[in-house]
C-alpha cells in the first residue's frame, strides 16, 4: 500500500512539474510563466533633413539665416545629434565650421559621421540631419487582463511602470540599445573622492548654519 501511495505521489509531482516546464511558445500578455516583462522600451529615430547650398566657400547668408530658422522650427536641442553629409569630393570646411556655430547655440555638436539616408547629396549643397531618438513602451499600462493564475502566469501590466520610467528618464535613448563603451581599470582616486574629503576637512571650518527664529 506504501508502495502505490509512494508512486501516486512521484506521478503528482512529476505532473506539477510538467505544468511548470518552459515552452517554446512566445511570451505574450496573455501567456507570461516567467518573471520577464512583455513590454519592453521601443527606441525610435526620426531624421530631419535640410540642404543648404556651398560654393565652398562656406554658407551665406540667406543660408545661415534659414539653418537657424529649420533648427527652431525642429525645436532643437539637447539630445539630438546633429550631423553633415557632403557629396563626394565636394567637402566645404568652411560651411562644416559654420554649421557647428550655430549648432552651439542650440546646446549641439557635430557627429563625425552622418545616416545613410536615401538620395546623394548633389554638388554644391551640403545636407544638414538632425537626428533625434525617442523611447516609449508601447500597450502599457496593460490593464485587460481580467485576472491572474498567480502559480502559472505573470500579469500583463507587470514591468510597465519601472520600463516606462526609465524610457522617460534617459537622456539617450540610444543607450538601451547599444550602451555606453566603459572601461575595465576602475579609477580608485575617483572611488576614495569623498572619504580624502570627508578626512582631510577639519572640524568646524564649515560655514555655520543660518540663524532662525519662530517667533512672529
Amino acid at each position: 500500500m506504501s508502495r502505490i501511495s509512494t508512486l501516486s505521489l512521484l506521478a503528482a509531482l512529476g505532473l506539477g512539474a510538467s505544468a511548470c516546464a518552459p515552452t517554446s511558445e512566445p511570451l505574450r500578455a496573455s501567456h507570461n510563466p516567467s518573471l520577464s516583462s512583455v513590454h519592453q522600451p521601443v527606441v525610435q529615430r526620426t531624421d530631419y533633413v535640410l540642404e543648404l547650398r556651398s560654393s565652398g566657400n562656406g554658407l551665406a547668408e540667406n543660408e545661415l539665416q534659414q539653418l537657424d530658422a529649420w533648427l527652431i522650427s525642429i525645436d532643437a536641442g539637447y539630445g539630438d545629434r546633429l550631423s553633415i553629409d557632403e557629396p563626394p569630393g565636394y567637402a566645404d570646411p568652411l560651411a562644416r565650421q559654420a554649421v557647428a556655430r550655430a549648432a552651439i547655440d542650440y546646446g549641439l555638436e557635430l557627429d563625425d559621421g552622418a545616416p545613410i539616408l536615401n538620395g546623394t547629396v548633389q554638388p554644391g549643397t551640403i545636407r544638414v540631419i538632425a537626428s533625434r531618438t525617442t523611447a516609449s513602451v508601447p500597450g502599457c499600462p496593460a490593464w485587460g487582463q481580467a485576472e491572474i493564475v498567480a502559480s502559472t502566469n505573470t500579469s500583463s501590466n507587470f514591468g510597465c511602470s519601472i520600463n516606462s520610467n526609465i524610457a522617460a528618464m534617459v537622456a539617450n535613448p540610444d543607450d538601451l540599445v547599444l550602451g555606453q563603451p566603459g572601461t575595465t581599470a576602475g579609477s580608485a582616486t575617483t572611488a576614495s573622492r569623498a572619504v580624502r574629503t570627508y578626512r582631510a576637512r577639519t572640524p568646524g571650518q564649515g560655514q555655520a548654519l543660518p540663524s532662525t527664529s519662530g517667533g512672529q
